[in-house]
């Protein structure tokens, strides 16, 4: 018996798995006929063999000696008995007797283990249910799994990106509130009499962003130096930090997004076959009790399986391509691109050309001089409401799959909107001050940015109830209409919906800076978006027939927002340049200074030990530590990768395995079952090759 206690099993494949982890006992246990007929166990033990073998010649462990697994086997049992019971996943009776094994456990251990556990425990107890009062707090809910049901999950991950968009904004307007509206109200020196409605005030200030809306706290200039003026603590750079913090946790929160989708649909694009049949099998809700629901939950299942048949055709289809189709393919692609690049070239032509006409002062009519206002705005929104039709098109015709039409057309349309809109920014940073105006220049650019804002959502709602809602009506009502044949029905196309909403928030960051209640009004914008996207897709839409993947899509969505959140940040910088580092500002909280004016105020006011730690933090010598951090860290993080990657292998080496040995055993109880019930039949002859190994005395 002390040579089969040696005996070590295991189910992995891989070179570092040849080492078992389980005990003396559970070996003895498993030593059965049919345990030795496991493909999983003659898999291993051949594996055993070579590298007993490889082993002898490298100078291991000599004939004998055991290999300890006590420290092995601690960790995943110390985890599993942390784990709550109903998270495990064994029989009720397997629950009950890991319920009596934790009670002899707390009896043998310590005091200070034992209340150590069941803090833990309770912990996590605690996490889980904010977690659920945090899920069941959030709004609209109800809404999207409806509209998640209808249309699939692409659409609701739209309104779900909407959603975390107001959050954000909401987060910018806490932000501004402590760092700029709050010091301004204790603090400030403003005239209130400029506050008040009247004279030559009128309604198309709130339009224009003249008259009253200039003098109001929407706009740089109304904020003033205040009576809190000391060195490092006073209204500039009170300021100052409020949009960096906006800008840099605006940051963080957005790559954490990004790469936490990215994980996601890393682990999604690494599925194994067995996802069809959890989806047939396993991806009903029982918990449903409404019929409504029931549908509901269908419709969603339908879906996805309809984008995976979907998909598994164009795989198919894009195997059996020739190279002759291959090259008229590429060669398709190419002409197709260089349509794009012309267009593009056309369409920033045409708003450089709108941002010069509208920069001029005109003293028109009323209704001249607002379109002249908005020529820009217009330009802008005409352009991005055409040409991602077109890319549509084009893409279309590029023979990609349906998810890959979608991420392609984002790509081209989101460039476009970025583009054009850094393109009326430089402009618009190169204008000189209107002296007529007795504005200031950084009130005139926020000025801009907040025309942009109100036209963008005046457009949306224009385009639901103007233009879509009259186009079902009429589907409704004239079917046969030889107008509503040629329109054909209504889609809520996801990419330019995200193309806007990205669009949007950049103004917002861009516009932070010059107009710093701009993010309170993109949460009213927005929120009203929200409703009336909800009313388009609910009323005015009907569902796609082909599906596509959200996942991709939503990584996509998340790094295109990126892609606005860098164009922010680097505005400011462009426009402090593009004027001159020395230039004073004419208003607002810098009035006749400089940021590094203001800055270098504070700096000289520290401590002597602090002013050195700065002067080397920005000092060239910090460089090479800082270098070496980064590379000590993205190395452990490429190691940290490796190693989880080998774990995944192993794991479906495991799965595989199971699956393996599950049909073996289901095959032995079919063979069992039609064949003569004889106790007296023979035993395989691998069990009796085996016997001499088991039966040494």
């Amino acid at each position: 018996m002390e040579g089969q206690k040696t005996v070590n099993f295991t189910r992995l494949l891989s070179d570092e798995s040849v080492v078992s982890t389980l005990s003396s006992d559970s070996c003895e246990y498993y030593q059965t006929e049919i345990f030795d007929l496991l493909p999983s166990v003659q898999a291993v033990r051949s594996q055993q063999d070579s590298y007993d073998t490889s082993e002898v010649h490298q100078g291991g462990p000599q004939p004998g000696e055991t290999v300890s697994t006590e420290n092995q086997s601690r960790g995943p049992r110390d985890k599993q008995s942390l784990q709550a019971l109903r998270n495990l996943t064994i029989c009720m009776q397997g629950k009950r007797s890991a319920r009596e094994r934790r009670k002899m456990q707390i009896s043998n251990i310590g005091f200070w283990e034992s209340w150590r556990r069941s803090q833990s425990i309770n912990r996590k107890r605690v996490w889980a249910h904010m977690r659920e009062a945090g899920a069941s707090l959030l709004p609209w809910k109800q809404t999207l799994h409806k509209i998640q049901g209808r249309f699939g999950v692409g659409v609701k991950s739209y309104f779900v990106f909407l959603r975390y968009l107001i959050y954000l904004n909401l987060l910018h307007c806490a932000l501004i509130g402590g760092f700029i509206l709050g010091p301004t109200g204790f603090y400030g020196t403003n005239n209130r009499e400029s506050l008040r409605f009247g004279g030559n005030d009128s309604v198309l200030d709130f339009l224009l962003g003249s008259g009253f809306l200039a003098r109001s706290p929407v706009f740089f200039g109304f904020y003033t130096r205040g009576s809190l003026d000391l060195d490092c603590l006073n209204t500039p750079l009170l300021y100052l930090a409020g949009i960096l913090s906006i800008i840099v946790l605006s940051l963080i929160m957005v790559v954490r997004r990004t790469t936490v989708g990215y994980k996601h649909t890393w682990m999604l694009e690494k599925r194994t076959s067995m996802n069809v049949s959890f989806k047939v099998f396993c991806g009903w809700d029982y918990s449903i009790q409404h019929s409504e629901s029931a549908k509901l939950k269908q419709s969603f299942i339908r879906n996805d399986l309809k984008l995976f048949l979907e998909e598994m055709m164009f795989n198919l289809r894009k195997a059996q391509r020739t190279l002759g189709q291959k090259l008229r393919l590429y060669l398709l692609r190419s002409v197709l691109n260089l349509i794009v690049v012309f267009l593009l070239g056309g369409a920033f032509t045409l708003i450089v050309f709108s941002t010069n006409v509208s920069l001029k002062e005109s003293n028109d009519v009323l209704v001249l001089k607002l379109f002249l206002h908005y020529l820009s705005p217009i330009t802008i929104t005409f352009v991005d409401l055409v040409l991602p039709q077109v890319f549509r098109k084009i893409s279309s015709f590029e023979d990609y799959s349906l998810t890959v039409q979608v991420n392609v057309t984002l790509v081209r349309s989101i460039f476009l909107k970025l583009a054009s809109l850094g393109i009326y920014l430089f402009f618009l940073f190169k204008t000189p001050t209107s002296v007529e105006n007795r504005l200031c220049r950084e009130n005139q650019i926020g000025i801009e940015m907040y025309k942009l804002c109100i036209f963008n959502f005046l457009t949306t709602f224009c385009n639901t109830f103007l233009v879509n809602f009259p186009r079902k009506l009429l589907q409704k009502k004239r079917p046969n209409c030889l107008l509503v044949r040629l329109c054909g029905r209504q889609r809520f196309l996801i990419p330019f919906k995200v193309l806007d909403l990205v669009y949007i928030q950049t103004v917002l960051w861009v516009g932070v800076y010059y107009c710093p209640l701009l993010p309170m009004i993109g949460v009213v914008s927005l929120l009203a978006i929200f409703y009336i996207q909800m009313f388009d897709v609910l009323q005015c839409c009907e569902a796609e027939q082909r599906m596509f993947r959200a996942s991709s899509s939503s990584v996509l969505f998340h790094f295109m927002l990126l892609l606005g959140l860098l164009m922010a940040a680097a505005a400011p910088i462009i426009d402090f340049h593009l004027v001159g580092g020395t230039n004073t500002i004419s208003c607002g909280p810098l009035k006749n200074e400089t940021v590094l004016t203001v800055t270098h105020t504070c700096v000289i006011s520290l401590p002597s030990s602090v002013q050195n730690v700065l002067k080397y933090l920005s000092s060239q010598a910090f460089v090479l530590p800082l270098l070496l951090a980064e590379v000590i860290i993205l190395t452990s993080y490429v190691s940290r990768g490796r190693a989880n990657q080998k774990a995944i292998e192993r794991l479906k080496d495991m799965l595989i395995m199971c699956s393996s040995d599950k049909r073996f055993l289901v095959k032995q109880h079919a063979t069992l079952m039609r064949g003569p019930k004889n106790p007296n039949r023979a035993r395989p002859a691998a069990v009796e090759q085996k016997k001499p190994r088991h039966g040494a005395p």
